[in-house]
């Protein structure tokens, strides 16, 4: 696997070409200036929408502002995580998001004003210019949030506020990605090195267990020393979610949460106790587990360690490649030719380098094409990273492709389900493709610690978000021993009596960016159940699903959420779907300790 010192080292074909989105940074500027001149002349409509003709000039000229405003940020933001340490992208950065809160402030009056239309006015309005039907179902939309805006001031106010409401998921970040060093760990050739993001996840799998516990103590002890301080941030981050429920009027911050796609808070709840009442399975499990690895006792470095040995092969990002599209066929020949395109077109970028920010994303741009993010480590882990975010990447394309701008971008809410069906086709094919008995044991075992992963651990989350909001709510502090406390005793819940637990265990909160966008973990877990039963129902060749599929990719926010899978066959208002997944989840540790 390469280790690259530098950007420069890295081949160009593994790079973004971020000149489909700017040629050059004056033409950036030039898009950034006359979005600040298009944000002075849409505050100009303040108090000055009388009739149709001013509330549809005002509407196209706030979309395309957005757009063009959109582009900015993207290609800043895409520039500034290449190197978190470099302070010129940063800086485009930060203009980019100054000029944001600009925009917000400036048409923050519409929302009250439009809610101080009566319906009828409105549909007279959008009788009289036909340009008008466009924005209907939006314009309509807007009036289920009536209760929840406030006044034309209040609402100015919140908007020029919104740089500081952003600000502890801002710091968080930083120390996160710029500022925290995990020190030195000793590698197998008993050399000293500096320890990465990338290198923790390939160490935490070693098979020598003094190897996995110095980089888990290593890889912990940054978040230890600066408990207090993320404690701060997290404080922050929850009261200013639920300041902002209480002045909306919204019964709890979960439930402003869940407004916006229509989701009744009993998925939420549902999703929980469903997972609880079917936790056997994960302590059996980690059972297994412990005995697989003849061990004593096991911890928490013990839990991502693969309990078949001798399997590692490396994949190269090519192969990878190849094997993604091998696998995804049941989707058809379009959706892989597609695909196979933006590797040629240099939609990713590929290598770890220093500085770069950590994980993976997609990040698709209406009017231009996905772009995406990867430290792509040449394993078996990095293969599935790439299937799970190219199933975002072709959620975007499909839907940029076949809805209008309004309508082009999805909620959060279906986006895991995209990821996770491709996922879950590459095990199953792997599965079946594969010859080696003992990597069909290896495999089935990352799918139990894939589900593991996306399931379970994602509702632990969920949990630890609801009862710290509720603490919020009820008036209770919130710091870095509260914080500890509700971690530790929902992650010994989970993991069961078989484990014993590190005083890290605890800490675990203080790792997790998601808890800085309020209650999204939850999407990972109801998606990946969908993204079972969709898979399944794919691989039995039925053309009625793969039809209710693409229609799903295509279909963007044209419907709320819910409604869009179950028009693909899967109701998220029952429990049964989580349930169910719950079953193969069962029935996959059963296969697992037969073997």
């Amino acid at each position: 696997m390469p280790n690259y010192k530098s950007r420069e080292e890295v081949p160009l074909e593994e790079k973004w070409d971020l000149h489909d989105i700017y040629d050059s940074l004056t033409t950036w500027e030039s898009d950034l200036k006359s979005v600040a001149e298009r944000t002075e002349q849409l505050k100009t409509y303040d108090g000055n929408i009388t009739d149709a003709k001013s509330l549809y000039d005002y509407l196209v000229l706030s979309e395309e502002t957005g757009y063009t405003y959109k582009k900015v940020y993207v290609y800043a933001m895409l520039q500034a995580d290449l190197d978190t340490r470099d302070s010129k992208p940063q800086a485009l950065l930060d203009r980019a998001k100054s000029l944001g809160v600009k925009l917000s402030s400036a048409t923050s009056f519409f929302m009250p004003f439009l809610l101080s239309l009566d319906e009828k006015t409105l549909k007279s309005y959008i009788d009289q210019i036909e340009g008008l039907k466009y924005f209907e179902e939006d314009l309509m939309e807007s009036y289920r949030y009536k209760t929840h805006v406030l006044t034309k001031e209040k609402e100015e106010v919140l908007s020029d506020l919104g740089e500081a409401l952003s600000s502890p998921s801002n710091t968080f970040g930083m120390i996160n990605n710029a500022d925290i060093k995990f020190g030195k760990v000793t590698t197998k050739d008993g050399e000293k090195v500096e320890l990465t993001r990338g290198m923790y996840s390939k160490l935490i799998e070693d098979d020598n267990r003094d190897v996995r516990r110095e980089a888990y103590k290593a890889y912990y002890q940054p978040y230890v020393q600066l408990n207090n301080t993320i404690a701060s941030t997290l404080s922050a981050a929850i009261k200013n979610n639920v300041t902002l429920a209480k002045m909306r009027k919204y019964p709890s911050a979960l439930e402003k949460s869940l407004f916006s796609d229509m989701v009744p808070k009993d998925v939420y709840d549902n999703l929980i106790k469903v997972t609880k009442d079917h936790i056997t399975p994960l302590h059996k499990y980690q059972n297994i587990r412990k005995e697989t690895l003849g061990l004593d006792e096991l911890r928490q470095y013990d839990l991502n360690v693969p309990l078949v040995k001798d399997v590692k092969e490396e994949i190269t990002f090519d192969e990878a490649y190849q094997t993604m599209l091998d696998s995804l066929a049941p989707l058809g020949e379009e959706y892989v030719e597609t695909l196979r395109s933006f590797k040629e077109k240099r939609y990713f970028d590929v290598r770890e380098t220093p500085g770069k920010r950590s994980g993976a994303y997609n990040l698709g741009l209406y009017g231009v094409h996905p772009f995406v993010l990867l430290n792509h480590q040449d394993d078996l882990d990095s293969l599935f990273t790439l299937v799970h975010e190219c199933g975002h990447a072709m959620h975007s394309w499909y839907s940029s492709n076949h809805q209008p701008q309004i309508t082009a971008g999805y909620s959060i809410f279906v986006a895991e389900v995209a990821s996770t069906v491709n996922e879950v086709l590459l095990i199953r094919y792997l599965l079946k493709t594969t010859k080696d008995e003992k990597m069909k044991k290896h495999l089935l075992n990352h799918f139990i610690d894939s589900f593991r992963g996306t399931m379970f651990t994602q509702v632990m989350f969920a949990e630890f978000e609801k009862t710290t909001h509720e603490k919020a709510e009820n008036g209770g502090p919130l710091n870095a021993e509260v914080f500890n406390d509700v971690y530790e005793k929902i992650f010994r819940e989970f993991n069961g009596n078989e484990m014993v637990f590190d005083d890290e265990v605890k800490y675990g909160w203080s790792r997790i960016p998601h808890f800085y966008r309020p209650f999204y973990v939850y999407k990972y877990a109801t998606g990946y159940a969908a993204a079972i039963h969709i898979a399944d129902q794919l691989l039995e060749g039925k053309s009625e699903t793969l039809e209710k599929y693409m229609t799903f990719l295509k279909s963007g926010s044209s419907d709320y959420p819910l409604e869009l899978l179950k028009a693909a066959g899967v109701d998220l208002t029952k429990p049964e779907p989580i349930r169910s997944a719950l079953t193969i989840f069962s029935e996959l540790v059963d296969e697992f300790a037969s073997l």
